[in-house]
């Protein structure tokens, strides 16, 4: 086998890989490869509180001590009770995208770089973006929510394909 045709064979199992999981659950990609945990670790919006944002209206730090597990990676609050609001409806609270840049998003990038202190609500909806200025234009421009709907699908199929190859890479040392 000439490595092309071995580069070929990985790039056609890659993109196999990635239609299973965006497929196999009815249109939902893996939740591993669509929680943004940072470059390290597994802990979503650097650990900052999602509750906080809609409760409090400001950007908290969350504790491990109050910290739950969902959607492959852990999530921290900064009380029992924000975690427990979080259990019963972790879609209402979770940032969109993931906890993506929503400004990379709108632009059909992935931007893992976040600051959790950069964030907006949007018809009851949180984004995060990767600094203020983002943030502040995503907020005052409305063209970028709808092009970050637009976008997130194949935002997704990126994320995925490169969990798929980084698993791989992993698994072939």
């Amino acid at each position: 086998m000439t490595n092309y045709q071995g580069k070929c064979g990985m790039r056609i199992a890659l993109a196999f890989g990635a239609a299973t999981i965006l497929f196999s659950s009815g249109g939902v990609a893996s939740a591993e490869a669509l929680v943004n945990t940072g470059y390290f670790g597994d802990v979503a919006i650097k650990g900052y509180d999602p509750v906080a944002y809609f409760t409090e209206n400001k950007a908290v730090e969350g504790s491990p001590e109050y910290s739950h597990r969902w959607l492959g990676a852990t999530w921290h609050f900064a009380s029992a009770e924000h975690r427990d609001l979080f259990m019963r409806e972790p879609s209402k609270y979770a940032p969109q995208y993931g906890g993506y840049c929503a400004d990379g998003v709108s632009l059909g990038t992935v931007t893992t770089n976040i600051d959790p202190r950069a964030w907006r609500i949007i018809d009851g909806k949180l984004y995060i973006s990767y600094d203020p200025g983002a943030a502040d234009g995503f907020e005052k421009n409305p063209s970028k929510v709808v092009e970050s709907q637009k976008h997130w699908s194949e935002v997704q199929q990126t994320l995925v394909t490169e969990k798929l190859q980084t698993n791989w890479q992993a698994s072939a040392k």
